[in-house]
């Protein structure tokens, strides 16, 4: 007999997820460029929403999420009745893997995925499968040939995070077309709102005319990260199963109106989509050179490569020194990169100045 109650099998073999450092060295302003966090704040639509309901905290929410849900289906077209809202996409993730893994099966997903994939896979008992990627981008056929009869759920988000890389409509289909249809297939889309790529498509589509698809979003980025909301699209069959484990009132009344008032801001959303792809640009051609490599991104940030591990703890730390907080990726397996968030002017041209001692070219027009 155990001296002590234990947890279940795998749940210690799990890595704990590690968010961004959000503190500069002792006397320096510091500017948070770790956590892909809006770089324009958040909807006022949202945050009046918000307001009014500080007179309203007694009361209980209502448990399905009906207002977010009703919101969703409006500015995305969609049933109302096959989207599952939680407490970030975290919790729907979770819930996912409950619902769908267990002792003996497995999870795929690719090399530089999500750090939350592989906690809620182990958290679920089941055993983790990495694909390997191609010069950080997903590889379907890494990923399929991954895929094993102990395969019951894939992993993908697209764009990713921490690369920014992002794959084709195509590629999603030809990936989907070369999975069973017993593997439940979890099209992560976190990063929606920033894609300018014109034939992205977030997954919608395939959900539609697919029964082992499901598309997971966040409101995270649209500046509600302090609220964890997020959201899923999925199957009847998906939806009744997760809202069985669901907890019955897992999201907020102020974050349920705050986000069917960001949903429905589609003109905040743009401005940001656009305000972010001014900066990334800019961030990306001023730093590109021999020396750095900037990854193409279509989030809310960008992966930047230097020659060598001890470079970029260097830069990380230089950054760190005048207040610029970025990510660093060594727990993605990526020791040599930085992950550095859109924020604002003042802060990208920051970052070029500082990272001018590593190699980048410097500010361009």
């Amino acid at each position: 007999m155990p001296p002590r109650p234990q947890p279940q099998p795998g749940l210690l073999r799990i890595a704990p997820y590690v968010q961004g450092r959000a503190h500069a060295v002792p006397g320096v302003h510091p500017v948070k460029l770790s956590a892909n966090e809006s770089p324009l704040g958040a909807s006022p639509r949202a945050i009046a929403a918000y307001q009014a309901q500080a007179d309203k905290l007694a009361v209980y929410p209502e448990g399905s999420s009906r207002l977010l849900r009703e919101a969703l289906g409006e500015v995305h077209g969609l049933d109302p009745e096959r989207i599952v809202c939680g407490a970030g996409s975290d919790d729907i993730l979770h819930l996912l893997a409950q619902s769908y893994l267990g002792e003996g099966d497995e999870a795929v997903m690719s090399e530089f995925g999500f750090s939350v994939y592989p906690i809620v896979t182990r958290g679920a008992s089941a055993e983790i499968v990495m694909a390997p990627e191609r010069d950080y981008r997903a590889d379907v056929d890494a990923l399929l040939a991954a895929v094993t009869p102990r395969t019951k759920m894939v992993f993908l988000a697209n764009p990713n995070n921490p690369t920014g890389t992002c794959l084709s409509p195509a590629a999603l289909d030809r990936l989907h077309r070369g999975l069973r249809p017993d593997i439940l297939f979890v099209l992560d889309a976190a990063y929606a709102e920033y894609v300018t790529a014109p034939d992205y498509e977030p997954g919608i589509e395939l959900v539609n005319r697919a029964e082992n698809v499901v598309m997971v979003r966040t409101f995270s980025k649209m500046g509600l990260a302090a609220l964890r909301l997020g959201w899923m699209y999925g199957p009847a069959h998906v939806v009744d199963a997760v809202n069985r484990i669901r907890g019955p009132f897992n999201v907020g009344v102020p974050a349920q109106v705050a986000g069917a008032e960001a949903a429905r801001d589609v003109a905040f959303t743009r401005q940001l989509r656009d305000y972010n792809a001014r900066w990334r640009d800019w961030l990306t051609r001023s730093l590109s050179s021999n020396r750095l490599r900037v990854v193409p991104s279509e989030a809310n940030f960008v992966m930047v490569l230097f020659e060598g591990a001890a470079q970029a703890q260097a830069a990380f730390q230089a950054l760190l020194e005048h207040g610029l907080i970025v990510r660093e990726i060594h727990g993605y397996g990526i020791p040599n990169g930085l992950r550095i968030s859109i924020g604002t002017e003042a802060a990208m041209r920051g970052v070029v100045e500082v990272l001018k001692a590593f190699g980048a070219p410097g500010a361009v027009a």
